[in-house]
C-alpha cells in the first residue's frame, strides 16, 4: 500500500534558502536580461544579467556557484550573485590559507557595541577586539567604519568562519622593524627626510623612519625665530640633516638650517678681496679680534694686521662692539669666513 504525504512534508524535502549562502546550481533558462537559475529549491532562482561574470558567454546547462542575495524579490523570486560568490569563493581560499601571525587587510564593516571592529573576507568574520585596534594613542573606533586596515590573526575558528586579529600587534612588530632598521644606518650628517609632528615651544617633534627626532628651534634657521611654525609647517615633509645621535638613550637630533645657505655662505658669493666694510668687533682675542659685517659676513683681524706697531695689544687697537673700517684680505670659503685688514 502506497503511503501519504501531506503538502508540508513535501515542502519539507525542498532546500532551503539562506541570504549569503553560496549554492551550486546549473542554467535552465537565459532571457530578458536575466538567467533562470536551479539550485534545488521550491523555486528556480533569478540571475540578474548585472549579476552576472560574463552574461553574454554563458549557456544553458552551464554549472557554477551563485550566492543569495534576496530571498522573495517584487516578483516573490529568489535572486542570486554569481559576481558575489566569485568574491566570497575567491575570499574563502584566500583565508584558507591563513596562519596565527598572519598579515592581511581589510574593509571595517561595522562597530560593534563594546567597540570591536568587524569585516568580513569571503564567508569569514574578521572581529579586532576595541583593546587591539593600536598601540599608541587611543583611536575612535568610528572614524575606522569603511576604512581598509592591516592587520595580524591572533585566532582562526574555521568551523564558526571566524578570525581574531589585531591592528596593535602589527603596528608594534612594525614599529621594532623601522626601528632596528633606523639605528642600523643611521650616522652623523646623514641627511634624512622627515615629518614635522608636533610643535614646541623649545623646537619641533620630526618622525624619521616611524622614529622620532628632536628639531631644537636654534636649529631652523639663521634668521632669529619665534616659533618653528614660522619655517616649517605640521604635517609636510622636509629634508634634515642628523647632528647628534644617542643611540644608548635612542635620541636624535635634527637641524634644517644647517641644509640652507647660510647668511654668510650668501655674503661670500657677492664679496671680492679689496672689499670695504664698516664691521663690529664682536670678540677680543690675544692674537686679534673678530669683526662682524652688517651683511652677516665674519672673519678675523689679525694684530699684523691692525698695526706696524709689534707693541700693540689688539684691545689698544679696537674695542669690543666697536665699529672698525676694514677691508677683505683674504677670503676661505670652506669655512665661510674672510681675513681682514686694516692697512
Amino acid at each position: 500500500m502506497g503511503e501519504n504525504f501531506t503538502l508540508e512534508e513535501i515542502d519539507k524535502t525542498f532546500k532551503k534558502y539562506k541570504l549569503n549562502e553560496l549554492a551550486d546550481g546549473v542554467v535552465v533558462s537565459k532571457k530578458d536580461e536575466k538567467l533562470i537559475f536551479n539550485i534545488g529549491g521550491k523555486l528556480d532562482a533569478v540571475v540578474p544579467k548585472e549579476e552576472c561574470i560574463n552574461f553574454d558567454s554563458i549557456k544553458i546547462g552551464d554549472r557554477f556557484k551563485v550566492c543569495i542575495i534576496n530571498k522573495h524579490d517584487e516578483d516573490g523570486n529568489v535572486v542570486a550573485s554569481e559576481k558575489l560568490a566569485y568574491e566570497l569563493e575567491t575570499g574563502n581560499q584566500s583565508v584558507k590559507s591563513f596562519k596565527v601571525g598572519t598579515q592581511f587587510s581589510c574593509v571595517i564593516t561595522d562597530i560593534l557595541g563594546n567597540g570591536n571592529l568587524k569585516s568580513k573576507i569571503g564567508q569569514f568574520e574578521i572581529i579586532i577586539p576595541s583593546e587591539e585596534i593600536s598601540s599608541g594613542k587611543q583611536i575612535n573606533p568610528r572614524k575606522l567604519l569603511l576604512k581598509q586596515v592591516n592587520a595580524l590573526v591572533t585566532e582562526i575558528n574555521l568551523d564558526e568562519k571566524r578570525i581574531i586579529a589585531s591592528i596593535k600587534i602589527l603596528e608594534d612588530q612594525i614599529h621594532e622593524a623601522n626601528e632596528n632598521a633606523f639605528w642600523r644606518s643611521v650616522f652623523i650628517n646623514k641627511i634624512v627626510e622627515g615629518t614635522v609632528k608636533h610643535i614646541v615651544p623649545y623646537g619641533a617633534f620630526v618622525e624619521v623612519g616611524g622614529i622620532t627626532c628632536l628639531l631644537h628651534i636654534s636649529d631652523v634657521s639663521y634668521q632669529k625665530i619665534e616659533s618653528v611654525s614660522d619655517v616649517l609647517e605640521i604635517g609636510k615633509t622636509y629634508k634634515f640633516k642628523i647632528l647628534k645621535i644617542d643611540a644608548e638613550n635612542k635620541k636624535v637630533n635634527l637641524g634644517y638650517k644647517q641644509l640652507q645657505e647660510s647668511p654668510r655662505a650668501k655674503a661670500l658669493k657677492e664679496v671680492k678681496i679689496g672689499d670695504r666694510f664698516d664691521a663690529k668687533v664682536t670678540r677680543l682675542l690675544p692674537f686679534g679680534a673678530i669683526l662682524r659685517a652688517e651683511n652677516g659676513l665674519e672673519g678675523l683681524l689679525h694684530i699684523k694686521n691692525a698695526t706696524e706697531d709689534r707693541r700693540l695689544m689688539i684691545h689698544q687697537i679696537c674695542k669690543l662692539d666697536e665699529i672698525v673700517s676694514v677691508y677683505v684680505k683674504s677670503i676661505d670659503n670652506e669655512r665661510e669666513r674672510v681675513e681682514w685688514s686694516i692697512l
